[in-house]
């Protein structure tokens, strides 16, 4: 299993989403890639690094993706964004097995579930909706675009986005 350190950055400069990309930058947040494929029936392998850090009340991140097309069809929250191109970001505040699962297309289209595999519950619509978000290709819905593409993802999620626990602060976790 991979250890990383996730830096706290000051939440004040932060009005969107937009700007994340931005602060890392200033505050030296490396990017770390994704290497590694998870589904053997599935051995396609997009370019994909991210960056991460925290406030104290939100997580950051910074995703840059490549791959041979993209496509955003989910039309809202909570949908099927697993069918288009997106990025995930597991994390597991609690010590019961189970998770948080963040998953958004390019296009900023979001889901949250929380569980374990085969019995997940999605997030109430208005907490989806406290987790702000930027895509450089843009919030509305497309088509497959075929031919090589780069995309950029960015979201704050805050810890009232952990629905199922009490967060106080980021603080110290791990």
């Amino acid at each position: 299993m991979k250890t990383l350190s996730v830096k706290k950055v000051n939440d004040s400069a932060i009005t969107s989403a937009e700007q994340i990309p931005t602060i890392f930058d200033i505050e030296q947040i490396p990017f770390h890639q994704i290497d590694c494929i998870n589904w053997k029936d599935y051995p396609y392998h997009p370019d994909v690094k991210f960056r991460i850090a925290h406030t104290g009340n939100a997580i950051l991140l910074h995703y840059c993706i490549t791959e041979q097309s993209v496509r955003a069809t989910a039309p809202e929250d909570n949908g099927r964004v697993w069918e288009d191109s997106c990025a995930e970001f597991f994390v597991q505040p609690g010590t019961d097995n189970q998770y948080y699962n963040f998953e958004c297309n390019c296009a900023g289209t979001l889901l949250i579930e929380y569980g374990k595999p085969g019995n997940r519950e999605h997030a109430p619509l208005e907490t989806v909706g406290q987790v702000t978000r930027w895509a450089s290709l843009g919030r509305t819905p497309f088509e497959e675009r075929l031919g090589e593409c780069s995309w950029q993802l960015a979201l704050r999620i805050p810890i009232s986005a952990f629905f199922h626990h009490s967060l106080t602060s980021l603080d110290g976790m791990r």
